[in-house]
Order: C-alpha cells, then sequence, then structure tokens
C-alpha cells in the first residue's frame, strides 16, 4: 500500500514575508499612514521572529555567528559597490513624489559617482556656465532674492497660484516666495501684490527666470499651471532638458530642503574651476534654488542615476520613519498645456 506523504505546510516565516510584500504594494498604491505603520511594525516583527526562530533551532552561538556572517557579507557587497560605483552612496531611495512621472515614492535607485565634473557635463550633453566668484558669493550672500517663482494672479494680484482653472482669467507675475509665504501665513493676502518682483529687480540677479504654460493634474482633476521653463545666466539661456541625467544631492542646514534630493541636474555652474549643481524636480514648479536650496556644491553630490527599480525603496523608507505620504503626491505636472 502506497503513503501519500503529507504537504509541507508554509511555514509562519513565509506567511510573515508574502503580507509584509502585500501591505507595502498596497501602500505603494494608496499612501495611507495606517498601512504604512502596519508595514513598518511587521518588519519589525520578522526580524524578531527569525532571531528566535534560528536560536530556537540553531542555539545562541550558532545564530550569534550566522549574524555576524551576513552582516560580514553585507558590508563586503557594500564595500564593492562603492568601489565598482565609485560613490560612498551607491544606493538610495525616492523619498518623495517631486520627479514623478519618471520616478516614484519608494523606487530604489542605484547611483554611480560622477567623478570629473567636466568631463561628466561633457559626456551628458550639460551645459556649464563660467561664473565669477563674485558673482556667485554675491548671489549666496543674499538668497532671499532667489526665492523667485511665477504665479498666476487675478484683481488685486493678492490671490496667486499657480494651478489655474481652464475658465479663469489672470496675469502672470514673478513673485519673491519667501514675501508671499510669510503674509499668507500671516493671514494678510492684502501685502501678497507687494511680493512682486519687477523685471528691473530680477535683472540684477544672477539668474533670471522665464516661465511657460503646462497642465498639471491634481486629484484626477487638469488645470493650467505656470513653471519655470528657462534660467538665463549672462548672455545663456538655457531651457528645460528632460533628458539630462538626475543626480543625488545631499542638503546642508542652511537649504530649506533636508534629506538627499533626488532631482534633475539642469545646469553646472563653473566657479574659478569650483563647480555647483542647479537641479529641478520634474514634478515641481521651479528650481531647487527657487525654493531655497543653495545651488549644490560638487563635493555634496553623490552620483546620478544608472538604474531606477520600482517599491523595493519603500523598505527603507519605512525603517527610517519615512511613513506619512508627503505632499504633493497627488499631482503631476505636465509641460503639455491644457
Amino acid at each position: 500500500m502506497k503513503v501519500r506523504k503529507k504537504k509541507k505546510e508554509p511555514s509562519l516565516s513565509w506567511l510573515l514575508y508574502i503580507l509584509l510584500v502585500a501591505l507595502i504594494i498596497v501602500y505603494a498604491l494608496y499612501g495611507n499612514i495606517v498601512i504604512g505603520a502596519v508595514a513598518f511594525f511587521l518588519i519589525i516583527i520578522i526580524l524578531v521572529f527569525e532571531v528566535k526562530t534560528s536560536i530556537a533551532t540553531e542555539g545562541t552561538k550558532k545564530s550569534l555567528v550566522d549574524i555576524g556572517a551576513a552582516v560580514g557579507a553585507a558590508i563586503v557587497v557594500w564595500v564593492l559597490l562603492i568601489v565598482v560605483l565609485q560613490t560612498p552612496a551607491p544606493v538610495d531611495a525616492v523619498s518623495s513624489c517631486s520627479m514623478l512621472p519618471v520616478m516614484h515614492r519608494g523606487d530604489l535607485v542605484v547611483l554611480h559617482g560622477i567623478g570629473n565634473v567636466s568631463s561628466f557635463a561633457a559626456q551628458h550633453n550639460v551645459p556649464v556656465i563660467n561664473v565669477s566668484r563674485s558673482a556667485f558669493d554675491k548671489m549666496e550672500g543674499n538668497m532671499s532674492n532667489e526665492f523667485l517663482a511665477y504665479f498666476a494672479y487675478a484683481d488685486n494680484a493678492s490671490r496667486i497660484a499657480y494651478a489655474i482653472a481652464n475658465n479663469t482669467t489672470y496675469n502672470v507675475s514673478l513673485y519673491n516666495t519667501l514675501c508671499a509665504s510669510q503674509y499668507t501665513y500671516l493671514n494678510q493676502p492684502g501685502k501678497i501684490a507687494t511680493c512682486q518682483v519687477s523685471a528691473k529687480e530680477q535683472a540684477r540677479n544672477l539668474i533670471r527666470y522665464n516661465y511657460s504654460l503646462g497642465s498639471i493634474n491634481i486629484g484626477g482633476q487638469l488645470f493650467k499651471a505656470i513653471y519655470t521653463s528657462q534660467i538665463s545666466i549672462g548672455n545663456t539661456t538655457l531651457s528645460e532638458n528632460y533628458s539630462n541625467p538626475i543626480i543625488v544631492y545631499k542638503t546642508t542646514s542652511r537649504d530649506s530642503f533636508s534629506g538627499d534630493i533626488i532631482h534633475r541636474l539642469y545646469a553646472v555652474l563653473n566657479v574659478s574651476g569650483e563647480y555647483y549643481f542647479l537641479t529641478k524636480g520634474d514634478n515641481n514648479q521651479a528650481l531647487d534654488i527657487e525654493f531655497g536650496n543653495y545651488p549644490a556644491n560638487q563635493s555634496a553630490v553623490l552620483g546620478y542615476v544608472i538604474a531606477d527599480i520600482p517599491v523595493v525603496g519603500y523598505v527603507k523608507l519605512l525603517l527610517s520613519g519615512q511613513i506619512a505620504t508627503p505632499a504633493g503626491c497627488n499631482q503631476t505636472l505636465s509641460t503639455n498645456p491644457p
């Protein structure tokens, strides 16, 4: 008589991993903070469960040896990636939605170091603009003058927005966003009109901005959108180029943004042989400098993106506590007019 073998049941460990993958996918689709928190705690539970199971089956000494070997292997792999990819941070995760639709929050990106900036810019057809040290220092010394963005306005110019309903009558003007946000915070909209920047004032700056009209999808509704499409430095005018490489740079305490920024390279400034990077998120209406981020020094640039893996980066975001979905994830900017 033939004995039928009993079907092997899936272990609790595998069930936990399957549940974790399902939770991360649901979280990636809907951005629900509760789902994200549950996924975070499930990661902790899995780690504790794996350690306890290992100790119970193999003993404490063997488990510690295995854990040490795994950590050592991870360090070796990380060092090899650093050497091969020529960057101290070969892997990062997209934490915002500023690069939609090219990159999504939760994508894992693989970076390669830039190396010689001049050669890198030439290889990738990125414009390099020569700027004197005095002009650059003057700009950095008065960065509040660079907090500039174009907005549509109606009536007395105190009601401003970059997303405009299709049937709205409007004008467009350049505003100092630091000034406008101050009056918005103080609930004094009547004074926002004083934040307009004239062409004469703009001409004094190192970088001058120009805008175009595109469209923006906000929660499924389509609006017109004002965005920075060109900059001028001296006699050179540059347009946004979506074939430029995407770089990752580290912010400092003086920047408005924080953490690692993953944005597209707009242009490189050659300041007496020292290089600085102007960047812009594809889904942002303005360059990073217009939001109050100083141009990234070459030493702050971790590398440029050579690979993008969807969803996997959520593990890093969850473990670092970045559970809440940031603003802007419900909208996508397009350069095509509505």
